[in-house]
């Protein structure tokens, strides 16, 4: 059976993120799961999901961080997942151009449908032009909160601590400290290329 699309879910309760990976494979999606943000931002840059779905409130990085990576660097479309309902809230996610927005607790039958709903009105990839290179400062300003966060979550650091973890890195190696954040980044993506 082929797939209606990859779907990547990202969700910091493991129940919730079993459920909804569950659900979504059985209606014919395929599904890329993370527990938290900084995984999900290296899983969808090497794989490349047609959709997200994304919890708000995590550790680290937030949704809604997710989500202004997603939707700058991989133009990807995404929707959320929250328990909150805030005029805030809604206001950020409206900003942030997400495709839906579901409150929490969701049944697997209400999440389907707006899911299909977002695949049926999502632009053809192809019919978009492809966007302009970002200057290399946006992307290495990108780049350090992600290797903070990728330090953090590998070794059970704090903020502080992965800083000071990669500044001595940056330090030792002679390095500019986004210059290091970069190469632990592209040896977190090498490592999690299939057949490694």
């Amino acid at each position: 059976m082929s797939s209606k699309g990859k779907i990547l879910v990202v969700d910091d309760d493991r129940l919730v993120l079993a459920t909804l990976t569950h659900g979504l494979a059985q209606a014919g999606y395929e599904v890329i799961d993370a527990d938290n943000g900084d995984d999900a931002i290296l899983l969808a840059r090497e794989h490349r999901p047609d959709l997200a779905l994304l919890d708000i409130r995590m550790e680290g990085m937030s949704g809604f961080d997710v989500a202004a990576y997603l939707r700058e660097y991989l133009q990807l479309p995404f929707m959320f997942l929250s328990a909150f309902a805030d005029e805030e809230t809604v206001a950020k996610v409206k900003a942030l151009g997400a495709v839906a927005y579901l409150v929490k607790p969701l049944d697997i039958h209400q999440i389907v449908p707006a899911v299909e709903a977002a695949f049926a009105n999502r632009p053809e990839r192809s019919a978009a032009p492809p966007r302009p290179l970002l200057p290399l400062e946006s992307v290495l300003e990108q780049v350090v909160p992600l290797a903070v966060g990728v330090l953090m979550h590998r070794y059970s650091l704090s903020r502080q601590e992965a800083l000071v973890r990669l500044q001595k890195l940056a330090d030792s190696e002679g390095r500019a400290l986004a210059d290091s954040a970069l190469r632990l980044i592209e040896a977190v993506e090498l490592l999690a290329l299939p057949g490694r």
